[in-house]
């Protein structure tokens, strides 16, 4: 077997791995990007802990249908990148979509969430979702609610029985 040949099989193969352990996928066609824009684009995924790379459009082709992706291929036309989120499925998506308003020659093409091939309109949705530090700093608020009530209520009452103890106290001070 060629060299060549073997260090595509090991592209295909690292392909693979990434789609496997990303909770996330973002396609995209970046034609019309300039260098200063793919410098920036880059920087805001690394930012976002998003690995983006450009592959040949044939071993990425092979890697998805490996991963089962076969309905993916279809996208794979024409000059593409992909992020890969590890961390939070919704960062490759939003930095995509938010440099995507910006800078309009960049293109979303497809997404992968949870092993599902998702559309256009899919990866937008997912851009609008909040990252999954919003949606925990939204949870503890939801619970921190509550519990400061309760604390609230159980201080007020303390300070309650405090009064009428004291009262009690001065009242049989008094008549002794």
């Amino acid at each position: 077997m060629s060299s060549a040949l073997e260090k595509k099989k090991q592209i295909v193969s690292e392909i693979k791995e990434k789609i496997d352990n990303a909770q996330s996928v973002v396609l995209v066609d970046y034609r019309g990007l300039n260098v200063e824009e793919v410098t920036e684009l880059r920087k805001k995924f690394r930012e976002a802990g998003v690995e983006y790379k450009v592959y040949k459009n044939t071993l990425m082709r092979f890697a998805f249908k490996d991963a089962g992706l076969e309905e993916f291929n279809e996208y794979l036309t024409g000059p593409n990148a992909v992020a890969f989120g590890y961390e939070d499925p919704v960062s490759p998506a939003k930095v995509t979509h938010e440099f995507a308003k910006e800078h309009e020659t960049l293109e979303i093409k497809a997404g992968v969430v949870d092993g599902k091939v998702i559309s256009l309109e899919e990866v937008k949705s997912l851009a609008e979702l909040p990252s999954k530090e919003q949606l925990i700093a939204q949870v503890l608020g939801g619970l921190n609610g509550p519990i400061s009530g309760f604390a609230n209520v159980l201080q007020a009452n303390i300070r309650n029985l405090a009064y009428a103890l004291n009262a009690i106290k001065e009242k049989k001070e008094a008549e002794a």
